[in-house]
């Protein structure tokens, strides 16, 4: 189940907002930007719903600040109609802009259309002369074709559908066999790891080392 943060300092919208997405996704309440910082920090988010009058801040500026390293659809909430604000909110990365009030079925329908957008972008991956069809299983760099492995795949995966954050080596294993790791090596991780490096050349840059955590996919 996709996990959505709402953050609404507005005690009654916010609940408004989980009730009627929560048959579909799995909500996260926020009502403060500190909270919804944490919470963001500690668990991947697929979609925020964000109020920009907060009470301890702008809620631009944690968009701003969430676009440096994260590309999640981001729907802003406010009361404010201005016409520039809701160019500025679209001009900072803002995926969608709701002015209050609003209905909440409106706002449920327009939480799939990101949602079903985001699907269809993580099928596809492209960056620099890197191309990935992960719904083809077609992996290019220029003109070259990458032959992946099933397991290389789902590594590549991984860390595309997470790109900028550290994962452990714990949630990649998990990934990518399963929960059924009674017989994986520990050092099993470490191998495909290297292989798709190997097989990425000079761009194996790109899984970078987080040394006593794991990895990450540097290049977004």
């Amino acid at each position: 189940m996709k996990k959505i943060l709402i953050v609404e300092d507005d005690n009654k919208l916010n609940d408004g907002i989980k009730l009627a997405l929560r048959n579909e996704f799995f909500c996260l309440q926020a009502f403060s930007l500190q909270s919804a910082s944490d919470i963001y920090k500690e668990q991947s988010i697929d979609l925020i719903i964000l109020d920009i009058n907060m009470p301890d801040g702008n809620g631009i500026d944690f968009m701003i600040e969430i676009r440096k390293t994260e590309t999640i659809p981001i729907i802003l909430l406010t009361a404010n109609k201005m016409e520039m604000d809701i160019v500025s909110g679209l001009e900072l990365g803002a995926n969608d802009y709701i002015t209050k009030p609003f209905s909440l079925m409106v706002l449920r329908a327009r939480v799939n259309v990101q949602l079903r957008n985001e699907k269809i972008s993580e099928d596809v991956y492209k960056n620099g002369d890197f191309c990935f069809d992960f719904g083809k299983m077609e992996f290019t760099k220029g003109n070259t074709v990458l032959e992946l492995s099933k397991t290389e795949q789902k590594l590549l995966r991984c860390f595309i559908e997470n790109k900028g954050k550290n994962l452990s080596r714990s949630q990649l294993i998990d990934y990518i066999w399963q929960g059924d790791t009674e017989y994986v090596e520990e050092h099993a991780l470490t191998v495909v790891v290297n292989r798709l490096r190997n097989k990425l050349g000079n761009d194996s840059e790109c899984i970078k080392t987080v040394y006593g955590v794991g990895y990450t996919w540097a290049r977004i």
